[in-house]
């Protein structure tokens, strides 16, 4: 994670998350879930915030627990959520997530908040954590040009779809596509990926 964007979060930790959960609920990404997820499966939030979507997953049939590089933000998820599954890991690495852990694996709009040179090694790291026949899903908000820091100091890596796609070039995609998110009202770019040999 880039260390000013982290250390944002950490510094703003509750006013992020009021900011979040005062947002429309993002039906959008809650029919992808349901549509594309393993009912039933264990389930990792990677940038799991202030735990809003772990919530979701765990009232919804889909076993979650959160995973964040920020320790301000899991603060706040644990107590929103006093009775989920919060720990702290972060991108590329993911210490202590063994590969194959997860029948799917959730990512949503964290990826652009990394250096450029630890965008594949991440991808390629969260498809590596879930199961043979389990779903990937992931996506980042886009950005036109060239990098970006909001006033916070959080980064916005502007970076080509290709780097992503590539290393998910094993995998079937069952959705790719840029949209407006119906909760952040930002656009973003959402994947979708089956990993075979269940």
């Amino acid at each position: 994670m880039d260390r000013a964007t982290l250390a944002a979060y950490d510094k703003d930790a509750a006013a992020f998350a009021q900011d979040w959960h005062e947002q429309p609920a993002p039906v959008d990404l809650h029919d992808i879930v349901t549509r594309f997820f393993i009912k039933g499966g264990a389930t990792a939030d990677i940038g799991c915030g202030s735990g809003r979507e772990v919530a979701w997953l765990n009232a919804n049939g889909f076993p979650a627990e959160g995973f964040d590089a920020s320790g301000g933000l899991l603060a706040e998820a644990r107590a929103r959520y006093p009775a989920l599954r919060f720990a702290r890991a972060e991108l590329p690495d993911l210490s202590g997530i063994a590969a194959g852990s997860f029948d799917n694996v959730l990512c949503e709009t964290v990826i652009m908040h990394l250096d450029h040179a630890l965008i594949a090694p991440s991808v390629r790291r969260m498809f590596d954590i879930v199961k043979p026949g389990g779903i990937f899903y992931l996506s980042w908000r886009v950005t036109r040009g060239d990098d970006a820091r909001d006033a916070h100091g959080r980064l916005y890596a502007a970076f080509d779809t290709a780097l992503v796609r590539a290393e998910l070039a094993a995998a079937e995609l069952l959705l790719d596509a840029e949209v407006v998110s119906a909760s952040s009202g930002k656009v973003i770019h959402r994947l979708v990926a089956s990993k075979g040999g269940r």
